[in-house]
């Protein structure tokens, strides 16, 4: 029932992410990509709970910072590379985590 509602979660997280990315550009569509790859880890069992609640909140700070970023009405190059960098450390800790052997 558990890993249901993870799911269940996980699949929102990406849907709300997917609405976003026609309008997103790079960062936005590389964000929805790590999404899926999360909840693909869900399904898979490669990540725990902890492990996903860990990731899901990374994205949410990653998309706070974003939206901070855009609230201007454009996104300048300093910004831009600030996103990519956060979202580069979030591919490795999604990777890391995913293959790290820790089983439920």
């Amino acid at each position: 029932m558990k890993k249901i509602v993870i799911l269940g979660l996980a699949f929102v997280f990406t849907m709300a992410l997917m609405g976003q990315e026609a309008r997103a550009g790079r960062v936005g569509k590389r964000q929805c990509r790590q999404s899926s790859r999360i909840a693909r880890g869900v399904k898979s069992g490669q990540l725990t709970r902890g492990e996903t609640r860990a990731l899901a909140c990374e994205q949410r700070r990653i998309q706070r910072t974003k939206a901070r970023a855009w609230s201007d009405g454009r996104l300048t190059r300093r910004e831009r590379v600030r996103l990519e960098m956060m979202q580069c450390r979030a591919s490795r800790h999604i990777y890391r985590l995913k293959h790290n052997d820790n089983t439920r």
